[in-house]
């Protein structure tokens, strides 16, 4: 009978960490799928429902904002990054590789790219770390090379 038992419990403890493993996953697709509807809103310069992907105020860490973390609410990223728009009408960003990392972040490797009015264009790779908590972004965290090339 101890034996019997044992074994149930050994079934049972295997079922549910197969469970949480199973959860585990679902958690990362359902948060990659919320990542790529981020980068359709921004490639559809929809900055409404890019914005309203995030929480009320995120954290940011963001070259362009300064050093650190800065917090910003949804009004500010949208404005952010209309006037990017206004800027660059043809913004677009390439998304290259999507890396879940753990249950509630997401790395992003793409390549933003746009063209002035003076038809200068630029190229920028980026990456990206979403942090997603509750199916909203709760953190923005990107990475790249703010520095202005030197004139030759």
């Amino acid at each position: 009978m101890e034996k019997m038992f044992t074994i149930l419990f050994a079934a049972l403890t295997l079922a549910s960490c197969n469970n949480q493993n199973q959860s585990k996953v679902m958690e990362i697709s359902r948060n990659e799928k919320i990542v790529k509807q981020y980068f359709e809103h921004f490639n559809n310069h929809d900055w409404k429902k890019m914005s309203e992907m995030y929480t009320e105020t995120v954290d940011f860490k963001d070259p362009s904002l300064g050093t650190g973390i800065v917090k910003q609410s949804r009004q500010q990223i949208k404005d952010k990054y209309a006037e990017l728009n206004k800027v660059f009408p043809d913004l677009h960003d390439k998304v290259i590789q999507i890396y879940p990392s753990g249950e509630k972040h997401i790395i992003v490797e793409f390549v933003s790219t746009g063209t002035a009015p003076d038809d200068s264009k630029f190229e920028l790779p980026i990456c990206t770390i979403f942090t997603i908590e509750n199916g909203l972004i709760t953190k923005d965290f990107s990475y790249f090379d703010n520095f202005e090339e030197e004139e030759k």
